[in-house]
């Protein structure tokens, strides 16, 4: 059982690891997440905890007109037990509470268990992004849903 709470600052030093095992080169930095955790009013972060431990997180941004899904990750001993889809459920309901009718994402084009995921919560490819992810090259595909 995990619970989610807001990420603050404190959490970032527990994200790194797991965004690096779960990312490898495409990961996003500390001060990449000090700058989407300032940005209060059009971000929302979450991060899952297993007593103490953070086993995963996942961000939100939403404009005006859209919200975007920017990250999910869930630790590799935690996949597989619903965390990711808690994360997800988390984020559409923010996205809902800020009436966002249409959420988008990017998600690897190698990752066909997050693709799946997404799927399964009415997120549908719409388009790719060749050699999005820096500096892997990966392709993305580009997946939205809206209520």
């Amino acid at each position: 059982m995990v619970t989610l709470e807001r990420m603050r600052w404190w959490h970032i030093e527990d994200v790194l690891p797991l965004e690096r095992a779960l990312f490898q080169d495409d990961t996003w930095t500390a001060r990449t997440y000090w700058s989407e955790l300032g940005q209060i009013d059009t971000r929302y972060f979450l991060v899952a905890l297993a007593g103490d431990r953070v086993v995963g997180y996942a961000g939100l941004c939403a404009y005006p007109d859209e919200a975007f899904v920017q990250t999910i990750g869930v630790a590799a001993d935690a996949q597989g037990a619903g965390v990711g889809a808690q994360l997800l459920q988390a984020l559409l309901d923010e996205a809902a509470r800020r009436r966002k009718t249409t959420v988008s994402l990017e998600v690897r084009a190698d990752n066909a268990v997050a693709q799946r995921l997404y799927e399964r919560f009415g997120f549908r490819p719409v388009g790719v992004r060749r050699g999005y992810y820096s500096p892997s090259g990966t392709d993305a595909v580009v997946m939205t849903r809206s209520s």
